[in-house]
Formats: C-alpha cells, sequence, structure tokens
C-alpha cells in the first residue's frame, strides 16, 4: 500500500510539473557543478538553488551563487558573482534583482558592456519610462579591465542597454589623472564612434609633421572625417570626408583635400610645374536601386601630377593613373546592357575617353533544345584618344571617331567516350569605324569582318593512394589530379588591318599570356589573323590536414604554338609555370615563371616563402625578377627589375612586437627601402612606431619616423591592414 502511495505521488509530482512546464516552456533552472542543488516549492511556487545556479528564459541566461526564482512573475534575486546576458549586452554584480519577463533589472553596484563599451557604477535602477537605466557614481570605457586606464566618469549616467550611454557633467581620466570635461557625453554601443586619430612623426620632404583627423558619425546615414595636417616645411593641409548611405538609393564618399605648398618643387622633376595651391577631389557613388540594376561612380580629380604621389602614397601606389567613369548596369537571365561614360578630368593623365560606350552582352545559352550554344557582345560608342599634355605625344595628336561593334558565337560543348570534353565553335564579328577627326586623325571611315574558329579540348585524370602517410609533409592520404587541355584559334586576316583603324580597345602591357579567343580577348581594335595551339598541363596533388581536403601543391604550365606566325611574332611563345606548394600548414612556397624559349632566358621570375609557425613570429622572403622589354611593341615592359624583400614579425612579449621590411636592388646592389616598426599594446591602445629609409638612387634620401596609434575599441586600420599596406603607418 505504501509502494502504490508512493508511485501516485510521484505521478502528481510528475502531472504537476508537466503541467508547469507546458505554462512556462523557457525556464531552465539547474546546477552549474556537482554541489550545486535546486529545489522547487510548488505551494509558493519559487525556485531557490545555490552554490552556482543557472536561470535562463529565452534569449536571457543568468549565473549566479545562489538565486531565488519567481516563474510566475519572472522575478530573480541573484546572489554572488551575478551575470546577466541578453544577446550581447552583458551585466555583472554581487547582487542583483531581474525580471525575465518585463527585463527590468535593480543592482547596488553593477559592470555592463556590449564590446567595445564598458560602464559600472553604483544603484542602478529603472526609470519611469522602463526604457532607460539611472545609475550613480559611474564612469564609460573602452578597456575591457577591472582598472580601466581610460574612462569618462560621471555622478549620474542614463543606460538604453544595448543601444546608448549617456552622462552628464562628465570627465575624462587618463588612469587618476582628468584631462577633459565633457558638459554632456553621448556613446552609442554600436562601431560608429567619434574619434580621434594622431599621427606625428618626421619625413625628409616635409620635415616635423602631425597629421590629425576627427571623425563624427552624425547619424546611420552620414559619418564624416574632418583633416587638419601640418608638414613644417610644406605647410598646412585641409579638407573633410563624407561617408553617406542612402539605402538602396546609394552610398559612397566625397573626399576634398587642399593643401598650401610652402615648397612644392622639393619632391617633384625639375622643370615640373607644380603650383603653390594644390588640392584633389574623390567622390564615389554606388547604387542597386531595383534588382538587378546597378549604378556606380567615380570622380578623381587632382590638380597636379604629383599631389597623390607626394601625399597619399597608399592610394598612388594602388592606381597612379586614377579614372573618373560613370556606369549602369542592367541584368537579366541571359543578357545585359552596361553603359559606361568615361571623360578626362586630369590634363596630364593620357586617357580614352568614352561618350559613351554602351555595350549588349548574352551570356553563354542553350539555343532552344538543341545541343547548340550561343554568346554575344556588341557595343557603340563615340571615343577620343587623348595624350597627355606633358607627355612624350603633345595634344596635336589627339584623334576621335565613333565605333560600333558586334559579335556572335556558336558552341558545342560535348563529351566524348565519357572523359573527353570538346567545344568546338565558329563566331564572326563585324565592326563599323567612323571617319576619324581632330588634329591627329589619319583613318577614314572603314567596315572591319572578322571570322573565327577553333575548339577547345580538356580531360581530367586523377588517382588516389589512402594509405600514403608522412609526418613532415603532414599528409593522410594523396590524391593526384591531372588536367590537360588544348585550346586552338584560327583567324583569317582580318579585311582591315589595325594599322588603318583608331585605336581606342588595344593591347596593353602583361606579365601573363594574354587571352586568345573571342570574346575574352577583348582589345577590339587590334584583332589580327591568329593560328595557334595554346597547351596546358594542370597537376594537383592533395591530402588531408585536420579532416579537411587541402592541396598540397598546385601547378599549372601553359604556352602557345602559333602554326603561323605574323611579323611580329616567333613560333612559340614564352612558357609559363605558375606554383603553390604547400608542404605544411604554416609553410607555403610560390613561384611565377615566364621563361623564353627562343633567347633561353628567363623574362620573369617570382618566388616567395611564407613561414607562420604560430603567433610569435613569422617570415615572409620573396625574390622578384622582370627582365628589360625594350622591344618597342605596344606590349614592351620597358625597365626591368630584380628584387629581393624580407618581411620578419616577432612577438617578443604579449605587450611588444616588430616588424622588419627590407626591400635590396640585386642589379645595383642597393637596399632601395627599409622599415622598421615597434609595436606596444597599451590595453586600451595600440601604438607603433616606424622608422622608414628609402634610397632613391639619383634623387635626396627618404627618411620617415611616425608615431600612429589608436584605441582597440576604435582601430585606425582593419587587422593585417599594416602588413598588406605598411605604408600606412606612416601616414602615407
Amino acid at each position: 500500500m505504501r509502494r502504490l502511495c508512493a508511485v501516485l505521488a510521484l505521478a502528481c509530482v510528475a502531472s504537476v510539473c508537466v503541467v508547469f512546464a507546458q505554462e512556462r516552456p523557457g525556464w531552465v533552472i539547474e546546477p552549474l557543478n556537482d554541489k550545486g542543488w535546486v529545489e522547487f516549492s510548488f505551494e509558493t511556487g519559487l525556485a531557490v538553488g545555490t552554490n552556482g545556479v543557472l536561470v535562463s528564459y529565452g534569449p536571457a541566461l543568468l549565473t549566479a551563487d545562489s538565486v531565488q526564482v519567481n516563474r510566475a512573475t519572472g522575478e530573480v534575486i541573484a546572489d554572488g558573482r551575478v551575470r546577466i546576458q541578453h544577446d550581447d549586452q552583458v551585466w555583472a554584480g554581487e547582487h542583483i534583482k531581474y525580471n525575465f519577463v518585463t527585463r527590468i533589472l535593480e543592482t547596488e553596484q553593477f559592470r555592463t558592456g556590449k564590446s567595445p563599451v564598458f560602464a559600472a557604477g553604483e544603484g542602478l535602477h529603472v526609470e519611469a519610462t522602463n526604457d532607460y537605466y539611472s545609475a550613480t557614481n559611474a564612469y564609460v570605457t573602452v578597456d575591457d579591465s577591472s582598472n580601466p586606464l581610460l574612462k569618462v566618469r560621471a555622478k549620474s549616467i542614463r543606460l538604453l542597454p544595448g543601444n546608448k550611454i549617456e552622462a552628464r557633467n562628465a570627465v575624462l581620466y587618463v588612469g587618476k589623472v582628468p584631462v577633459f570635461y565633457f558638459p554632456y557625453y553621448s556613446r552609442k554601443l554600436d562601431e560608429g564612434k567619434d574619434h580621434f586619430n594622431f599621427v606625428p612623426g618626421y619625413r625628409g620632404a616635409w620635415g616635423p609633421f602631425l597629421l590629425s583627423s576627427y571623425t563624427w558619425f552624425l547619424s546611420d546615414e552620414l559619418d564624416t572625417t574632418f583633416h587638419v595636417d601640418y608638414r613644417v616645411e610644406r605647410g598646412f593641409g585641409l579638407g573633410p570626408d563624407f561617408n553617406y548611405n542612402l539605402g538602396k538609393w546609394g552610398a559612397g564618399s566625397l573626399k576634398y583635400y587642399y593643401l598650401h605648398d610652402w615648397d612644392p618643387h622639393a619632391d617633384s622633376k625639375p622643370g615640373a610645374d607644380i603650383p603653390d595651391n594644390r588640392q584633389r577631389v574623390w567622390f564615389s557613388y554606388l547604387a542597386d536601386p531595383y534588382t538587378n540594376l546597378s549604378v556606380r561612380s567615380m570622380v578623381r580629380y587632382q590638380g597636379d601630377t604629383n599631389l597623390v604621389r607626394e601625399f597619399f602614397e597608399g592610394e598612388y601606389r594602388q592606381n597612379p593613373q586614377p579614372s573618373t567613369f560613370v556606369e549602369a548596369n542592367k541584368y537579366w537571365q541571359n543578357f545585359s546592357l552596361d553603359t559606361y561614360v568615361q571623360p578626362r578630368v586630369n590634363d596630364y593623365l593620357e586617357t580614352v575617353e568614352r561618350l559613351p560606350d554602351v555595350r549588349l552582352t548574352g551570356y553563354l545559352q542553350q539555343l532552344g533544345q538543341s545541343p547548340f550554344y550561343y554568346e554575344s557582345e556588341s557595343s557603340a560608342g563615340y571615343y577620343r584618344r587623348l595624350f597627355a599634355e606633358e607627355g612624350v605625344l603633345s595634344p596635336g595628336t589627339n584623334y576621335s571617331a565613333g565605333r560600333a561593334d558586334t559579335y556572335h558565337q556558336i558552341t558545342l560543348p560535348q563529351t566524348l567516350f565519357g572523359w573527353l570534353n570538346l567545344t568546338p565553335r565558329v563566331g564572326g564579328r563585324f565592326t563599323y569605324y567612323s571617319e576619324g577627326s581632330g588634329p591627329g586623325a589619319t583613318t577614314q571611315e572603314q567596315t572591319r569582318g572578322v571570322f573565327n574558329t577553333g575548339a577547345e579540348a580538356s580531360l581530367k585524370a586523377s588517382r588516389l593512394w589512402p594509405g600514403i602517410h608522412n609526418d613532415f609533409l603532414d599528409m593522410d592520404g594523396l590524391r593526384h589530379v591531372m588536367q590537360p587541355s588544348m585550346n586552338y584559334v584560327y583567324v583569317p586576316s582580318p579585311n582591315v588591318q589595325p594599322y588603318e583603324l583608331p585605336q581606342f580597345d588595344t593591347e596593353l602591357p602583361s606579365l601573363r599570356l594574354l587571352p586568345n579567343e573571342f570574346p575574352d580577348y577583348n582589345s577590339i581594335d587590334s584583332v589580327d589573323s591568329q593560328n595557334v595551339m595554346r597547351f596546358g598541363l594542370r597537376n594537383k596533388f592533395q591530402t588531408k590536414r585536420e579532416g579537411k581536403v587541402v592541396n598540397l601543391a598546385d601547378w599549372d604550365l601553359y604556352t602557345d604554338w602559333r602554326l603561323r606566325t605574323r611579323s611580329d611574332q616567333t613560333t612559340f611563345s614564352d612558357i609559363y609555370s605558375d606554383l603553390v606548394f604547400r608542404p605544411r600548414s604554416w609553410l607555403s612556397l610560390e613561384s611565377m615563371l615566364r621563361y623564353d624559349i627562343n633567347g633561353d632566358d628567363f623574362r620573369l621570375s617570382f618566388h616567395s616563402i611564407s613561414i607562420h609557425p604560430n603567433s610569435t613570429w613569422s617570415w615572409s622572403v620573396g625574390h622578384f625578377y622582370i627582365a628589360d622589354d625594350y622591344s618597342g611593341s605596344p606590349t614592351q615592359l620597358g625597365d626591368g627589375y630584380n628584387l629581393l624583400t624580407s618581411t620578419i614579425f616577432t612577438r617578443f612579449s604579449e605587450n611588444w612586437g616588430m616588424r622588419f621590411y627590407h626591400r635590396f636592388n640585386l642589379s645595383d646592389g642597393r637596399m632601395e627601402e627599409q622599415a622598421y616598426t615597434l609595436y606596444r599594446d597599451l590595453r586600451s591602445w595600440t601604438a607603433g612606431l616606424t622608422l622608414r629609409l628609402r634610397d632613391r638612387q639619383n634623387e635626396s634620401d627618404d627618411v620617415t619616423v611616425a608615431f600612429t596609434f589608436s584605441l582597440k575599441a576604435f582601430p585606425r586600420f582593419p587587422v593585417g591592414h599594416d602588413a598588406v599596406r605598411p605604408y600606412s603607418l606612416w601616414g602615407g
């Protein structure tokens, strides 16, 4: 009988628990360890726990040494190492009263934060609005430490959890020293934070300098950065940067910079016409207002040839000849329409103006239910070839003309024998040129027709050796994938030769082999006869590391065999080799070669080794060689290079690190550039002291010393930016 009563009692308890669980499905109350325990009272509806308890309800989670939970009202009273997390907002204290349903929180002392902003204070309680919290004797900081170095302290603050912190009559402290007073201080808990940036230093062409800026985040749609720079030997430079975001109607930037240069010829070539008043304008715009429609624009004006090279080195290294354009693209499933306008705004740069260039592209698509596929590309526009006013060719050689071009091709992709991929093709191009105009025009009205045919063949073969293991190469099995290919292109001589046409879209100098088939070959005005086979062989060796398939080695070889050569060609082109070898997860080797089999010489050689064994040190060394090329062809490379580079990073301790960079010219035995950066972690801040030396051969040496620092919460540069673009460390 007793046993039956016990069973019935347990069943009743279980049924009550089930009913209660159905009423409150989000509650979880459980001990954190073996010593913890939780006790439920069905009379009071309270749950009591001690020795480490976890409580969660919906997205909120609480941990404490002891808790008392009222599941009916949602209120929890927690003591001892209390920690509450709701989304990405965290609260901590020793005694906290919190309601999981209303999210009302009260505590005597607290710490809270949503990275990268943290706050602490006393007497936190909810205001009548039920949105804001008030606290006394509080501070705000970006230092995630119990004793922050940098903080804003106020007698009272207001917090809107997950959104904003406000303080009145606040004082900025560095350590225990007050340094600035804020009548009103507000900080949003998101990525946009108002802040200063300073880069003091010395540079040979500038003298001592201070580059400073202040960034305001005015709203979610607009922020601005105002620059005020002083260079002792060059004068003051200033200007604003505006970044705007209009939602689907576009986003972009507007930048202006003005410098009254006290010595404009200090870093320019003799005879260069450089004004005292120097300025630049940068405007960018990108919008996707409707599905499959994009609009983008870029305007880059600079008042003289050297402004960006001298004062914005990073931008100059990325693009020494900035372009200005407006482009609109509309996409459909099989077609796209592109309108491109490119005027010239800098007279000292050579430019092909496109006023406009309209292009309709038909993507590769199946023709009905047939095995044939079709692709096309058609364009029309008015073009002006404008030479630099200070270049070898004077403005008296400028010319312009209209052009309409259309290209269509049919392909028949198929697989033979289950392993051979074969794609024969046939196509044709028709181009109309108006009579050339302008002082340098020499061409007449022309119509040109071009026929092309050919075929591409490729296959993929592989073999697997699952039993191969090698600790030295970190190999767990081995797979070899081989991909030979052949691409034959035949183009008979066009009825009009390139020299009879105005040259707007021409072949440009390139270190690698240019495409030889249409429409990938897009130098419309340089189209000439071809009878060539391109051979390629790609080998991949793959293995498993940490359960993932990775490429141990990836090697690509290719060259052209010209069955019928033109006067400017040899029977065989250069042989190209691209290799990436990763013998270990922390070790990689890369190689790019271009070998001239006719001259028995390397025209290009690039090799690099990168070692990253741990977070304490890393080393990358590279060799870059380009042979001199004065062939006189439009694609000649000009002066060559023979450079050895090295980058070493080492971390001395948790707070100190250093980077060494060297670039050595092997041709004349000259150290062209060397840079040394010492890094210091200052808890809330990171700092870098850089020394750079440049040997500019026939010009004076360039010596730069710069000090950069920024808050960790609002870094001046993204992680790794200083390694990829080291010139940012000295204000370039």
